[in-house]
């Protein structure tokens, strides 16, 4: 493995670093994200099998792979471009893994538009951890931005990441005798506890909006996760969790 140091902030493969950051469509048309922090480039060295190029601030020690470009630079260069207030030293890039078809489950998850990237990545983490399916519905965050990656605690290189629509969905788990239930505040909806959520694939909605209308009209039942009646809503990756928890028992 060859080590290149770089000193100049206006290096071009550092300036492409800022723009994989920032840019989902640059992410797109170059075929890399970019990710940081020394923990989740261990994740990224031990279960992607995509990892391209690692850059380290002087100083910072990482195993990295043979066949990985390895780029070492100043740490105020790495200040310059990192995406923390506080960086780690390191920053890595992956390649986009190529899409995945979707293959509807019983006992999965659906997430319906949830934006915020830490809400997403914590899902997906937990979802590798309860070893729950989960795909992404119309309106998510992108999976692959460095702050969904970072929430997901390397998730996204351990597990596949699923994106598709509803119509997709709603038309494949009829095929598969599959129902689909959706969380919903409204008075025909079921306590989820008496519900076999593990024979259902259920669908998550948005932070603000929750569930599309179009979902909750054409799926075939409403749940409800029980709580105080002084409470009108969970946080998007608790009511997750409290379903894909409930998935398992």
């Amino acid at each position: 493995m060859t080590e290149q140091r770089i000193t100049s902030r206006k290096n071009p493969a550092l300036q492409q670093v800022k723009k994989l950051l920032s840019s989902k469509k640059a992410r797109e048309e170059a075929g890399l994200f970019a990710a940081d922090g020394t923990k989740l480039l261990t994740e990224a060295v031990r279960y992607c099998p995509g990892l391209d190029t690692v850059i380290l601030s002087d100083g910072v020690q990482a195993q990295v792979p043979d066949h990985v470009k390895l780029l070492r630079v100043p740490g105020e260069v790495m200040e310059s471009i990192s995406p923390m207030a506080s960086p780690q030293g390191a920053l890595f890039l992956c390649r986009l893994p190529e899409k995945q078809a979707f293959l509807p489950q019983r006992g999965m998850l659906l997430l319906d538009g949830i934006q915020d990237p830490g809400n997403l990545g914590t899902i997906l983490r937990t979802a590798d951890a309860l070893d729950i399916p989960a795909a992404l519905l119309e309106g998510c965050a992108d999976p692959y931005s460095h702050k969904v990656v970072r929430a997901s605690m390397g998730a996204v290189f351990r597990r596949p990441v699923v994106q598709t629509t509803w119509q997709e969905v709603r038309e494949k788990c009829a095929e598969a005798g599959i129902p689909v239930g959706v969380t919903a505040l409204s008075s025909r909806a079921r306590d989820l506890r008496q519900a076999e959520l593990k024979d259902m694939a259920v669908v998550i909605g948005s932070e603000g909006q929750g569930v599309r209308r179009e979902i909750l009209e054409t799926a075939d039942a409403e749940l409800i996760i029980p709580m105080n009646p002084h409470c009108e809503s969970l946080n998007a990756a608790v009511a997750a969790t409290i379903v894909m928890w409930q998935m398992k028992v």
